[in-house]
């Protein structure tokens, strides 16, 4: 308890010092959580939105689809396994076949993909209810992102090309039904979304499918012959690799602050060393052993930790705390990045993060505190007296 007063008393004479210290350290300590909580908020905000909109609980692949490789399309598809036709008969599972196609807006050629869904599946966050339609017509359903590149408005009508399965070309017109604004480029961009009978009729593969999206709920039935699944981890790896990139290029600015702070800590701890020789051999002459001297100075740095802590959540609390119930806006070209995030990202802050990165800190200043008092158990108590260096 005595040491503890003195390092208290210690780190209050030093006045404008300690609080400068404070300060860098309590930034440092802020800037991390507040950057990382960033990170660990678009991880959240786009997995979710991914698995509500097109992931679900896992998907089954035909054993031909690559969703890298445009050219693997048109093998791609395979009759439903009885076990997976039951799981979608249930309502626990939502087939979709997908086609390369060309579209033709305005004169133009643009290459696109028909996926076709069930206009009645109700656990992907798609309004597929709008293909719904009896009028004769085939209805679609396209994202802004699509929209804003074709140059169509719901209402209009768009020229699609595609193949067979026997390799005939056909053509025909289908009617903008509903433009969907999205946060996932996946469902958006180069998609055209048309109900999956009138697709399957259109390539003459009925009661075939290109993969099959479980609801997050159900049981995952196993494996079956042709067919992979993709687990939600598998799914999201591209994401978290991307998120993971990004945050690891951000541990450059952790370390610099981390650096500034713990080079200040250790220069007032040499140059405290260097002023206060006399009352080192002081305390040593009255009794204090060389292991609580360094015990004393080694406290009174850490002691800079525990306060930037407190001063941090003081100031930083409230501007996290805001920016997580009110988001970060984020700019319009932002859409850009692929990811899918929205307009606005809001971090999340998790326990382990805040106590992880607080014990990070303070263990690094403990160490840095503690690196220069080993210079004092080379000290000779009577040349300490005089003034005298080690």
């Amino acid at each position: 308890m005595m040491v503890l007063k003195l390092a208290v008393k210690n780190l209050a004479g030093a006045g404008i010092r300690t609080w400068l210290n404070v300060a860098v350290l309590s930034i440092s300590f802020v800037a991390i959580i507040f950057l990382q909580g960033l990170y660990n908020g678009m991880n959240e905000q786009a997995s979710r939105a991914l698995i509500d909109t097109y992931y679900g609980g896992g998907q089954y692949w035909q054993k031909n689809y690559d969703p890298y490789d445009a050219l693997t399309l048109d093998d791609a598809h395979s009759p439903l396994p009885p076990a997976l036709k039951s799981m979608i008969d249930a309502g626990q599972a939502v087939p979709i076949l997908i086609a390369q196609a060309a579209a033709f807006p305005n004169g133009r050629m643009v290459s696109l993909q028909l996926k076709g869904i069930p206009a009645q599946q109700t656990f992907l966050a798609l309004p597929s209810a709008v293909l719904q339609d009896d009028s004769g017509e085939i209805p679609a359903l396209i994202g802004t992102r699509t929209a804003k590149k074709l140059k169509l408005n719901e209402g209009d009508y768009l020229t699609v090309r595609w193949r067979d399965r026997s390799g005939a070309f056909d053509a025909v017109d289908v009617k903008i039904v509903h433009i969907l604004k999205t946060t996932v480029p996946l469902v958006d961009v180069g998609t055209v979304w048309l109900p999956l009978d009138r697709l399957a009729q259109m390539l003459d593969l009925p009661n075939e499918a290109t993969l099959v999206v479980i609801r997050p709920s159900a049981p995952i039935p196993g494996e079956f012959e042709g067919w992979s699944f993709k687990s939600l981890d598998d799914l999201l790896s591209d994401l978290r690799q991307v998120v993971k990139q990004k945050s690891a290029s951000a541990s450059i600015l952790y370390l610099l602050l981390m650096f500034l702070g713990l080079l200040a800590i250790f220069d007032t701890q040499v140059l405290s060393i260097f002023r206060r020789q006399k009352e080192i051999g002081t305390l040593i002459a009255l009794g204090m052993t060389r292991g609580q001297v360094i015990g004393l100075f080694t406290l009174e740095g850490a002691l800079h930790g525990v306060l930037a802590a407190l001063i941090g959540a003081l100031w930083g609390f409230p501007i996290m705390a805001t920016m997580a119930r009110k988001g970060w806006k984020l700019p319009g070209y932002s859409d850009d990045f692929g990811l899918a995030i929205g307009e606005r990202l809001y971090p999340l802050y998790s326990a382990a993060l805040i106590i992880g990165t607080t014990l990070l800190v303070l263990i690094s200043v403990t160490i840095v505190s503690w690196l220069p008092t080993r210079r004092i158990a080379r000290m000779n108590p009577t040349d300490a007296l005089r003034g005298r260096r080690a």
